[in-house]
């Protein structure tokens, strides 16, 4: 996701600046832009755990003009409320589909300060609007957290590959397999007279049910399986 940026225009906490750019270390982000930053010593927040690169590398700049005179097309993050804004609106969930509309060049994401956002100057400098929906009681968002929830929809996009992928479940037990696993939790309903009010056919389609919507390998079933057994052997007929 090297074609996207995140810039800060003046923000307040060095804190928060540590947070955005641990956020954007998460989901695979590295271009940290900083317009105008209040404190000076910003790069040390100890907020950035892991993500001391992004913070050493980001640039510090004197104005949004400047953080943006390489970029192709720019959001800028704000709430819609007491806002009158022209430009598009792109609310967060779609916009990984609008940037597909998008050449595959620099884009920028644009977060005002902690206290006051962006300046409507600043707004109408951007080419559209993102809008994290929330609601009309609570309008804004922490700036951290803004980013973190741009960062995480980003991640969505095709390309982005997690530290830990989550695999399917390999090795799936064969169909009599599961018969057999089913037969003992049968076996144990009946010895102790468990869901009662249900028929033995009823009972089996609800557990068959279970399985398909929550697929175990062969080796967990296989588990439960000798579990069910050893129970079964203790409890007396």
């Amino acid at each position: 996701m090297s074609q996207l940026c995140i810039v800060l225009v003046s923000p307040r906490d060095p804190n928060n600046i540590g947070a955005c750019a641990r956020a954007m270390s998460n989901f695979g982000l590295s271009d940290l832009r900083v317009v105008q930053p209040f404190a000076p010593v910003w790069r040390e927040a100890v907020s950035a755990v892991g993500a001391q690169d992004i913070m050493q590398n980001a640039a510090q700049l004197g104005s949004l003009d400047e953080a943006l005179k390489d970029c192709t097309f720019s959001l800028a993050a704000t709430a819609l409320r007491n806002r009158d804004v022209v430009q598009e609106i792109i609310t967060l969930p779609h916009l990984n589909t609008r940037l597909k509309r998008l050449p595959d060049q620099k884009i920028a994401l644009v977060f005002g300060n902690e206290k006051t956002g962006l300046s409507n100057e600043d707004i109408e400098r951007c080419d559209a609007i993102l809008n994290i929906p929330t609601v009309a009681k609570q309008p804004s968002i922490n700036l951290a957290q803004a980013v973190i929830l741009t960062c995480y929809e980003l991640s969505r996009r095709t390309g982005f590959t997690p530290l830990r992928p989550v695999e399917a479940v390999s090795d799936q037990p064969t169909d009599q397999q599961k018969e057999i696993f089913l037969a003992q939790v049968e076996a144990l309903c009946e010895r102790v007279d468990l869901r009662n009010d249900l028929s033995v056919r009823q009972r089996t389609a609800f557990l068959r049910h279970a399985l398909a919507r929550h697929p175990i390998s062969t080796v967990q079933l296989f588990f439960l399986k000798t579990l069910l057994e050893r129970i079964n052997q203790r409890i007396p007929k």
